[in-house]
């Protein structure tokens, strides 16, 4: 401070033709004393008081310190009632930054507020979520590590969150070394200032602490009584953050003045000197014997201070010094703009300027809200709305020097008025990291959640601990540590790794998979077994066999056959809307025709054998013109009914997403379910009309008796259809149209071999059966 007043009074372009005069006090480290110090700045040292001492210029205009946070807060509350500027050259609590509490507090070291974005940006940069935190119990500590908090918990969270007291410390600092063994955290966050943070790193390095990075305020970053080769194994690699350095021209050659001075008011330089040289000065023996004046080595005043090497008059890392230095030109700029000030052109009532011999405090404090100057180093010195200076950090690395030593590296900048994003800048390939794999550790609760699945928080646990839970099927993430899992588009599924949707599988009955080969070979192969039956009947129609059986009827039934197999080809295949609304019309009347057949064919028979009897002249009622009338009006019902359902609901394709979440099942939907209903209901009463009657003339004759026939096809057409409507309704997807086509397959070779099997036989096998001798010969009833 002296040497920057005196380089002050000596720039004839600063302040020209005035000279700064200062006062210093030292604050002791105690409250007390530094507020006394304060109201002694501001009212002078007398014991009395007069009017006269009550007006007028204070002492002094401008305080510079205290570096103290919570001597700042009081003094500055006190300061700020008489609008005296306080410019702190070390106080970093964010509390100073309220300016309804402290209206006249400036300081040109960052806010803690500012310390504690860099110490975030680092965390934040290297992906640790689970950090530690010690702070000291003043108001720096408990301010930062609040600050601290507030941003971690936004993306991360506080492993623990220890205070250490600043009287009975060592039974608190046993417990936090505790608690510190305990915790899975590997990331510690520390604002202690240097005096406590020495005691704390004994006891880490005695309980031989090592697995940890540790995280240092601008307090004790740079506190090189503190790294030392005993300490370097726990606190090695160590990631602090430092204020601004600086260089001040001239410096070391000023400290290096300094002489003893014999003034009772002043004893402090004579101290620095007899522990500088292990000496003493005369005065002080006059109170002791001459065997201690013997064994003592006396200060003359004239050692040589130059061939010293201490932290005294070592310059090359100044940061605290720099910001007193800039505190002290601050003032004196806030001065040389009041003086500067022209007549007319004044911030004061109308516009006037104040007098340099009779300015007020609070007139020199309207001029420093405003200051902006550069530094011989190049660095602006300037005060936001706040009272703080511009946020620039140097970002050091606690390692080895080349020669083995330890040393304290500047591995990266924080600049707060930087664009956003690129405030930190960090030099990676110089940064020491003291683990085995000499790379950043890993501080996190729970491992990051991959995609395809998502955080789980434990219950009682902060929100950093969580289990990662796998999407449920049909859902994903896709990114990680996803909160919950996103649902896939209705068209979409979740891949085996839920880590993205793809489209859900299209099921159907295809021609290329092997059960739709199989249905449609075994189709086939009815169709070309009817067909065959037909040319057998067609070729050998004037035969009695094919005679006796109504040929016509059974060329109509075995055509219908035909179609009923064919019919079944519609069930296979992607559904189309032609398709859908042709299966099972084309099914339904197929099947009506056919059981109109065999219902004709069943009272022809039962009539034929009533005509036998005497008197009996009922075939004349039911002739051909009348069988063809009956099939026909049979088929045009059930296609009166096709029509019906047609027209007010017909099928259409349909992708069915409800059945299967993973697939969709392209379908005909029915569309109307009375419709289908009736459908295969009327099938299902022709089918039982004709079997009754079959059943009931099952004791006509043997070579007439083709109800016998008829009856167990019926039977084998009605359990088939019986059995399929469970069958149907509990089968998935593509299963219930394998389930449709195999009844149709079914049951339509069940009448195929029921009723023509028997007539083949004879017809190809036993040609000497077929005459009219042979049937007529066993005609007669049984007795």
């Amino acid at each position: 401070m002296v040497f920057a007043i005196e380089e002050i009074n000596r720039d004839p372009a600063l302040l020209p033709n005035i000279t700064l005069g200062y006062r210093l006090y030292d604050n002791c480290v105690n409250l007390a004393v530094a507020f006394r110090a304060a109201t002694a700045l501001i009212s002078g040292v007398g014991n009395t008081f007069t009017d006269y001492s009550c007006t007028g210029t204070p002492p002094v205009l401008g305080i510079v310190g205290d570096p103290g946070s919570t001597n700042s807060i009081a003094i500055s509350r006190m300061l700020g009632i008489f609008q005296m500027s306080l410019v702190s050259y070390y106080a970093t609590c964010s509390c100073l930054s309220n300016r309804k509490e402290f209206p006249s507090f400036f300081r040109t070291v960052p806010s803690d507020a500012f310390q504690v974005k860099a110490m975030i940006q680092i965390i934040k940069h290297y992906g640790w979520t689970w950090v530690g935190a010690i702070a000291s119990e003043d108001d720096y500590g408990q301010y930062a590590i609040k600050s601290f908090t507030e941003e971690l918990d936004k993306f991360g969270c506080i492993s623990f969150s220890e205070t250490l007291p600043s009287v009975n410390a060592k039974a608190r600092i046993l417990q936090i070394v505790n608690t510190i063994k305990k915790s899975t955290a590997r990331v510690i966050v520390v604002f202690l200032v240097e005096a406590q943070i020495i005691k704390f790193v004994e006891e880490i390095v005695r309980q031989n602490i090592r697995d940890r990075q540790w995280i240092a305020s601008e307090s004790w970053t740079t506190a090189n009584g503190i790294l030392n080769e005993e300490t370097f194994s726990s606190f090695g690699g160590t990631i602090g953050i430092a204020v601004r350095r600086g260089e001040i021209p001239g410096l070391k050659e000023f400290l290096l003045q300094v002489r003893p001075v014999f003034d009772p008011n002043n004893t402090l330089i004579n101290q620095f000197w007899e522990e500088m040289f292990n000496c003493k000065f005369p005065e002080k023996f006059h109170t002791k014997s001459s065997s201690v004046l013997v064994r003592s080595k006396i200060c003359t005043g004239s050692e040589d201070i130059e061939s010293t090497q201490t932290a005294y008059s070592d310059v090359s890392d100044l940061r605290t010094t720099y910001n007193v230095y800039k505190a002290v030109y601050a003032l004196a700029h806030s001065l040389h703009d009041l003086m500067s000030c022209e007549s007319g052109k004044g911030p004061f009532e109308n516009n006037s300027c104040v007098e340099i011999t009779s300015v007020e405090p609070w007139q020199l404090l309207h001029f420093l809200k405003r200051v902006n100057f550069t530094t011989q180093y190049g660095d602006r010195v300037s005060f936001d709305e706040n009272g703080d200076a511009l946020a620039i950090y140097d970002v050091m690395n606690w390692q080895r020097a080349d020669d083995g030593s330890v040393k304290i590296e500047t591995i990266g900048l924080f600049d707060e008025s930087a664009p956003a994003g690129q405030e930190l800048t960090l030099q990676e390939d110089k940064i020491f990291w003291n683990f085995n794999s000499n790379t950043p550790p890993r501080s996190v609760c729970s491992e990051s959640c991959l995609p395809g699945t998502r955080k789980a928080a434990r219950k009682g646990e902060p929100l950093c601990c969580f289990d990662c839970m796998p999407c449920a099927e049909g859902e994903i993430s896709n990114h990680t540590d996803s909160i919950e899992c996103v649902e896939c588009p209705p068209d979409f599924w979740s891949n085996p790794r839920r880590d993205q949707c793809v489209l859900k599988d299209i099921e159907f009955l295809s021609y290329e998979e092997p059960l739709g080969i199989s249905l449609t070979t075994i189709s086939l192969f009815g169709a070309c077994v009817s067909a065959a039956v037909l040319a057998v009947f067609i070729y050998y129609r004037n035969t009695p066999v094919v005679k006796a059986n109504n040929s016509e009827l059974s060329f109509l039934l075995l055509l219908s056959l035909i179609l009923c197999f064919l019919c079944s080809l519609l069930f296979i295949g992607q559904p189309l809307h032609l398709t859908c609304m042709l299966r099972h019309v084309v099914f339904g009347i197929s099947f009506v025709l056919c059981i109109s057949c065999i219902l004709v064919k069943t009272i022809v028979v039962i009539m034929a054998f009533n005509a036998t009897l005497p008197d009996n002249n009922v075939m004349k009622w039911f002739g051909a013109a009348q069988q063809r009338g009956t099939v026909f009006v049979f088929t045009v019902i059930q296609a009166v009914i096709c029509i019906i359902w047609l027209s007010t609901a017909s099928p259409v394709p349909f992708k069915n997403t409800e059945y299967q979440n993973s697939k969709i099942i392209f379908e005909c939907n029915v569309g109307s379910i009375t419709g289908f209903s009736c459908l295969l209901g009327y099938i299902g009463l022709l089918a039982s009309v004709c079997f009754l009657m079959a059943f009931l003339a099952r004791h006509l004759p043997d070579n007439f008796n083709e109800a016998k026939f008829i009856t167990f096809s019926m039977l084998i057409f009605c359990a088939v259809w019986i059995a399929f409507i469970p069958a149907y309704v509990s089968s998935p997807g593509k299963y219930s149209d394998a389930v449709e086509i195999f009844a149709i397959l079914a049951s339509s070779f069940g009448l195929l071999i029921a009723i023509f099997a028997p007539k083949c036989y004879i017809i190809l096998l036993h040609p000497e059966k077929n005459t009219k001798k042979a049937l007529m010969g066993r005609a007669a009833p049984k007795k």
